[in-house]
C-alpha cells in the first residue's frame, strides 16, 4: 500500500506534528458534532411553539450544514496529513 492513501492510521503517526494535527482536527470534528446536535435539539424544541417554527427550521438547516462540515474536516485532515508525510519523505530523499 502506498503512503499517499487517504484514511490510513499510519498517516497520523509519522511524527509529533502529524499526531498534533490529527488531535486538533479530532477536537474540531467533535465540536462540530456537538454544535450540530445542539442545533437539532433546539430546533426540535422550537417546533413545540408556533411562533418559533421558522427559527426551528433555521436551526435544522444549521445542523444539517454542520453535519456536512464533518466529512469535509476529515478529508482536509487526511490531505494535510498526507502532505506532511510527503514533505518528510522528500526531505529524506534530498539528504541522500
Amino acid at each position: 500500500m502506498s503512503k499517499t492513501q487517504l484514511f490510513r492510521k499510519e498517516n497520523r503517526e509519522h511524527s509529533h506534528e502529524t499526531r498534533r494535527v490529527y488531535a486538533l482536527f479530532e477536537l474540531a470534528y467533535t465540536l462540530v458534532d456537538f454544535l450540530a446536535a445542539f442545533c437539532f435539539i433546539l430546533g426540535s424544541v422550537f417546533f413545540f411553539y408556533d411562533g418559533l417554527v421558522t427559527a426551528g427550521t433555521w436551526m435544522f438547516l444549521a445542523g444539517s450544514v454542520l453535519f456536512a462540515v464533518k466529512p469535509t474536516l476529515r478529508l482536509i485532515r487526511e490531505i494535510k496529513l498526507i502532505s506532511m508525510g510527503d514533505s518528510e519523505d522528500v526531505a529524506r530523499r534530498l539528504e541522500t
